[in-house]
């Protein structure tokens, strides 16, 4: 499927028919998340993947009881991570891992310190979750490239998440995408015109 099918067929899927995704297709789909774009590519963020029925159904309280949530096949919870240093001490690890010039590596790892220190803990809060945001876009698009259909959804609670799913404190969720094989139909594509977005 070309990338322009992809964009204009995915769609907010609303319910899903409860068959089951191969699990290769779903590494497939997190290899292309794994791929997404990210400042200095440090790659803030961790997905969390729910299979399990009973696990959806104690998060669907917490997701405004959406049934995308207990009727999806895999449910991805996209967590932004705000920890700085093990993240740069990790792309420090996974360049050398890679065999790039120490020079190389330590420019790199040194301009994303500084740039870490130059904001606050809310700052970087939010830089990480923006980031995340490119990798659900991978995940959004390349679902539907793999045939199968996804929802990105931020109406849930990620305290009552971060609870339930035990996800470390140094991770919070910020975007989930439940994936599986629509039992709805996509509407009309509603999208300002081109001459409303570009000044």
């Amino acid at each position: 499927m070309q990338f322009a099918d992809c964009v204009m067929q995915r769609y907010a899927t609303k319910k899903f028919d409860g068959r089951t995704i191969p699990e290769a297709k779903v590494n497939e789909l997190v290899d292309l998340v794994r791929f997404a774009p990210s400042a200095l590519n440090v790659q803030p963020w961790k997905i969390k993947v729910i299979t399990d029925k009973k696990t959806k159904e104690a998060l669907c309280p917490a997701s405004n009881d959406q049934e995308q949530i207990t009727t999806c096949s895999h449910l991805l919870v996209f967590c932004a991570d705000a920890d700085y240093d093990s993240l740069i001490k990790r792309l420090g690890a996974l360049m050398t891992a890679n065999h790039i010039p120490k020079d190389v590596v330590d420019r790199v790892t040194g301009m994303a310190a500084q740039f870490a220190a130059s904001m606050s803990k809310e700052q970087q809060a939010a830089w990480s979750q923006a980031q995340t945001y490119l990798a659900l876009g991978n995940a959004l698009n390349g679902a539907k490239s793999l045939g199968f259909d996804s929802c990105p959804m931020g109406g849930f609670n990620p305290k009552e998440y971060s609870r339930i799913l035990r996800i470390p404190s140094h991770l919070t969720p910020v975007m989930l995408c439940p994936i599986g094989y629509a039992a709805d139909k996509p509407g009309l594509k509603i999208r300002h015109a081109r001459e409303e977005i570009v000044f």
